[in-house]
């Protein structure tokens, strides 16, 4: 008597004997781990190119319900007639309707033409690249300060959870992450440029350099103007950055694989830096790459405060106005940042928790 074989058991019996686990089950094949990873950052690039196309809707329609004609702003204590109003609309293109409009914005803002600024009559390009430089330099300085300071503070605090250090660093974040950026810069001013009581006045009250250095003593100028922006945007900065980071560690100190490294006899800092830390960071890592995309929006309170020339205050100018063009390529440049910084996060997961992406 002859048994009836099924095609896949005949194309089983062809292979050969299946290959199976220690407790006879087939194990898991890594095509799933080969195109896993591929398929989550297609994804997560598939998810960028979206945000971005709502940034660019977003810029368009957001600005144009602000109060206020760029013509008459530009125009104002000028003598202009009907004629050179209707004129200055048809050049700057006010006068197409606003679907038209919005296509032809779309269709430079793809090719990289942000447009012409309405009253520096100059590519918005031009404009942000040439105010990039000191808002880097300034939200840059201090993105790396108080990232490190928050990181290590948090790790430390939630380590000795309900110390005296614990409460004290807690209670400090927790007082300048509610305090308003711009109003602690004030303060600061205040205080360390115009002086109070028995405190002179060390610090500039604003700008970026006094204009009448060269060399390495413009270098040190530069430096001197940098301490309280710095110092503002450190203090409200690392509050965030270490409360996060103490929620985060502390969730993981219960986990049993802390107990087991304790058991084998490992350090107490050993176990905190090679197993808690590193497991304690994806929360934390989404916001340092947030705090990345900052560094090209900087901060436009604190750069209007101190009178930073950077793109916080040439934000402030083109919302004055409106300048459309600038205003929008300000704010696509600053979310397009934003957008790649956590698009990197994102595809950063999966190396620091193989988890992800799986």
């Amino acid at each position: 008597m002859t048994t009836a074989r099924t095609p896949g058991a005949v194309r089983d019996a062809a292979d050969g004997p299946a290959h199976t686990g220690p407790s006879g089950s087939t194990p898991r094949t890594t095509s799933g781990r080969n195109t896993a990873y591929p398929l989550y950052v297609a994804g997560k690039l598939g998810g960028a190119a979206v945000s971005l196309l709502a940034v660019l809707v977003t810029s368009f329609f957001l600005f144009r319900v602000i109060p206020g004609d760029p013509v008459k702003a530009m125009t104002h204590g000028i003598p202009t007639s009907a004629a050179q109003m209707a004129t200055l609309r048809k050049q700057f293109g006010l006068d197409l309707p606003l679907w038209q409009q919005f296509t032809d914005y779309c269709a430079r803002a793809l090719t990289g033409d942000l447009g012409t600024s309405y009253q520096f009559h100059a590519p918005v390009g031009e404009l942000i690249a040439a105010k990039l430089p000191a808002t880097l330099l300034l939200t840059g300085i201090a993105v790396v300060i108080y990232s490190s300071l928050g990181l290590w503070l948090g790790t430390r605090s939630a380590w000795r959870n309900g110390s005296l250090g614990d409460r004290l660093n807690t209670g400090v974040a927790l007082t300048l992450w509610s305090v308003p950026a711009f109003w602690l810069g004030l303060l600061l001013i205040i205080v360390f440029s115009v002086g109070i009581g028995p405190v002179p006045g060390l610090f500039p009250t604003g700008g970026m350099e006094s204009g009448d250095t060269t060399g390495f003593a413009y270098v040190l100028d530069v430096a001197h103007h940098l301490v309280l922006p710095v110092a503002t945007l450190v203090a409200v900065g690392y509050a965030q950055t270490l409360l996060v980071m103490r929620s985060s560690l502390l969730d993981e100190m219960g986990s049993d694989y802390l107990t087991t490294a304790r058991a084998k006899g490992l350090r107490d800092d050993l176990v905190r830096r090679r197993h808690a830390v590193p497991n304690a960071l994806l929360p934390t890592v989404t916001m340092v790459f947030i705090n990345l995309g900052h560094v090209a929006a900087g901060s436009i309170l604190v750069e209007t405060v101190f009178s930073w020339p950077g793109l916080g205050g040439l934000f402030y100018q083109a919302l004055s106005v409106p300048d459309l063009p600038l205003v929008q390529g300000l704010f696509v440049v600053i979310a397009g940042a934003m957008i790649l910084m956590s698009l990197l996060a994102d595809l950063l997961y999966p190396l620091l928790d193989p988890r992800v992406g799986r």
